[in-house]
């Protein structure tokens, strides 16, 4: 994979695994109610989902019959076509950047002088290596799980899809000259989630303070190691904002008030008018950013500290695009 392909690495918590799981259930900041669970199926379909396509990447990929370009030989020969690309080329182990790219990488001129707009989509279904496989879906499975089973499959599977579909229309208006892959910012479109869920129904928890604190913390951790090089956080911070606004819309739940000495359920007036502002936000963001996508503009014209925010140079290593 060539040095200036950009995978949408699943960001690091403060121990290096992925998001951290206390955000999970909100850093103990747990319900007041004794809500019933769903089951949770979804994540467990998409996880598999996605293993599944990778194989098939690798599949397409067929190293020892392709790789006629860089030095060194294919990676665990011993899985035939199945062997991964030198790691010169590809330090994750996974395929090249032009087997990405056929099977459906998210690359600027192909969206908007191909006509090929399905790119927004199939890239959250492609990682860039095992490595980059196995982080975004332990992050999902942490975070997914728990959300499901709260909130059920059809809401958090919107939020995850929309998410990373808002993830790709802001990575493809910043980042113009190379391939970005990964499912990370449809899970940073569920963190997102988590953290407006959490305000929107704030008066069903308790610990609020320390969950709000706790969820902040590690949403400025995750999006702070996406200053690095070759992670694409245009995909992170669309799909967090994106989740973050879906939130609202998507996750309230009936606040609990006392009439004539009788608990009722009701939804509170700051709840609507959150869920009104988020929803016209929500609009209006796709709306310009498609409209900028597909007329070919680029955000970085209109912006000039924003590639900042996804790379920043150091005496180590350097940012391009």
């Amino acid at each position: 994979m060539s040095g200036r392909d950009l995978e949408r690495g699943a960001a690091k918590g403060p121990r290096g695994g992925g998001y951290n799981q206390a955000a999970v259930y909100y850093a103990g900041g747990g319900r007041g109610d004794s809500e019933s669970q769903w089951t949770s199926w979804l994540v467990p379909v998409i996880v598999v989902a996605n293993v599944a396509v990778f194989i098939a990447a690798m599949y397409v990929n067929n190293c020892p019959r392709n790789n006629l370009r860089f030095e060194g030989g294919c990676v665990a020969r011993f899985l035939g076509r199945l062997s991964f690309e030198p790691l010169k080329e590809n330090p994750l182990f996974g395929p090249s950047s032009s087997t990405l790219e056929k099977m459906g990488g998210l690359k600027w001129d192909n969206v908007v002088n191909g006509n090929q707009g399905w790119r927004l989509i199939t890239c959250m279904w492609l990682h860039a290596g095992v490595i980059h496989l196995l982080a975004n879906m332990l992050s999902l499975v942490f975070i997914g799980i728990r959300l499901e089973q709260q909130f059920g499959f059809v809401r958090v599977g919107a939020i995850y899809l929309i998410s990373g579909f808002g993830g790709s229309v802001l990575s493809s208006l910043f980042i113009q000259n190379n391939i970005s892959v990964g499912a990370s910012g449809a899970v940073f479109g569920l963190l997102g989630a988590m953290l407006s869920e959490l305000l929107t129904n704030w008066t069903i928890y308790t610990n609020k303070a320390a969950a709000l604190f706790t969820l902040l913390f590690i949403v400025a951790i995750n999006l702070a190691v996406g200053i690095l090089p070759h992670v694409d956080n245009f995909a992170h911070i669309g799909g967090f904002l994106t989740g973050f606004l879906l939130g609202f819309i998507l996750l309230i739940r009936p606040q609990f008030g006392w009439v004539e000495r009788r608990a009722k359920s009701k939804h509170m007036g700051y709840q609507y008018v959150l869920l009104l502002i988020a929803l016209v936000l929500l609009i209006a963001g796709f709306v310009v950013g498609l409209i900028m996508l597909f007329r070919g503009e680029n955000a970085n014209d209109h912006c000039s500290w924003c590639h900042y925010l996804s790379c920043v140079p150091t005496s180590r290593w350097k940012c391009t695009n």
